[in-house]
């Protein structure tokens, strides 16, 4: 289980584009991290808004802000177009970063039991280090905290 004071474990995956994209390309800077579980659904993509909506504010402080969910890249590409989201989606298909973080766990709803990614956000400091955890987080509210956070 990863706990802030830990390095964040590495990645590689694809953006929308196809470009090939890992953490360690953001060294010096800091990082939102956040997991979600699929594009196009109604928290997730309230979610994504309020990232879009704060990214300037998030690049003022030096912050950039990825998504990563194991949608396809084509499903990335589609959602960032139709919410113009400014910030990096990457998709991860084989769960190769959702499950290195723990987000993949099991979820409960309506009753039924099943295997999904737990909306998540971690903040990365610029030397790679975990410094906050915000597990199970409210899609409305979870960009301004954590902009409010950077304050």
């Amino acid at each position: 289980m990863l706990t802030t004071g830990m390095m964040a474990p590495a990645f590689t995956l694809q953006d929308r584009t196809g470009k090939t994209v890992s953490l360690s390309d953001f060294l010096g800077k800091k990082v939102v991290l956040y997991f979600y579980p699929k594009d196009n659904t109604p928290g997730c993509t309230r979610q994504a808004c309020a990232f879009a909506g704060l990214y300037n504010a998030f690049r003022n402080k030096g912050v950039e802000v990825i998504g990563i969910s194991k949608d396809s890249v084509a499903s990335h590409e589609k959602f960032a177009e139709k919410y113009e989201l400014p910030f990096v989606l990457l998709a991860d298909p084989e769960r190769t970063a959702i499950e290195a973080y723990g987000v993949w766990q099991e979820k409960k709803q309506y009753g039924k039991v099943s295997m999904g990614v737990v909306r998540t956000t971690f903040l990365v400091d610029e030397n790679g280090m975990i410094v906050r955890i915000m597990p199970k987080v409210n899609p409305d509210t979870n960009a301004a905290e954590i902009l409010a956070e950077l304050e």
